[in-house]
């Protein structure tokens, strides 16, 4: 049995036929959206990443396969205060899912054990999702952001990250899309993902944010 990457599978699984488990996995992660990506498989060792909460973390550890399931174990690094290890499990007749559990290796008030079931799903950059698309399909004016309250351009500047798949390390910021179906996160660095536009409105838009910041309700509308 072979896998799309042209691996070869271990003894123990090669009784059924091969799946792809390559690929990312999306869903609910506590409070938070985490993208899980599968990268390597490679005999019996498996290799990916993690991306949440503002952090992209690979991983590697072992899969199993076993009553028509395939199983893994895989330990993030350790050398992160958020790391912890991944116990997760694929339905080979339903290979777009995974179900599984994560445990912190020091847990604390507010790090804790967490289960999730994630669907197969990968990142695609789209410039027609969000509020303010505009901002990533050409260069905006003057006349475009100087009516928008400083919340409003912040989700207009966000936005722009937002569609490039950034995994925020603001709460406040990951709320702002965590629950939008097109928001997938998948880096915690897009600077060399955006466009020239999406540069140079990022560059306007901050500029009327501070306005905005300085004048309060006399500014805008």
């Amino acid at each position: 049995a072979i896998l799309a990457d042209g691996t070869g599978l271990p003894s123990s699984l090669t009784t059924f036929p091969a799946v792809n488990l390559l690929g990312s996995y999306v869903g609910p992660f506590g409070d938070n959206k985490i993208t899980l990506l599968i990268t390597k498989i490679a005999g019996d060792t498996i290799e990916g990443r993690s991306v949440v909460g503002g952090n992209d973390r690979p991983y590697s550890g072992v899969v199993k396969f076993m009553n028509d399931k395939y199983s893994i174990t895989a330990k993030e690094p350790g050398d992160d205060k958020d790391d912890g290890e991944f116990n997760f499990t694929i339905d080979a007749k339903q290979p777009d899912m995974v179900t599984g559990s994560w445990k912190p290796n020091t847990p604390n008030a507010t790090l804790k054990a967490k289960d999730y079931s994630l669907k197969r799903r990968a990142f695609v950059y789209l410039q027609d999702v969000g509020q303010y698309p505009v901002a990533s399909k050409r260069l905006l004016t003057d006349d475009d952001v100087n009516n928008l309250m400083k919340p409003e351009l912040e989700i207009m500047r966000n936005e722009i990250f937002a569609r490039h798949g950034y995994c925020f390390k603001k709460k406040n910021l990951r709320d702002m899309f965590e629950d939008k179906d097109w928001y997938i996160p998948n880096t915690v660095d897009v600077k060399m993902d955006l466009t020239e536009i999406e540069k140079k409105n990022i560059v306007l838009i901050k500029h009327f944010e501070k306005y905005a910041e300085e004048y309060g309700d006399d500014y805008g509308r």
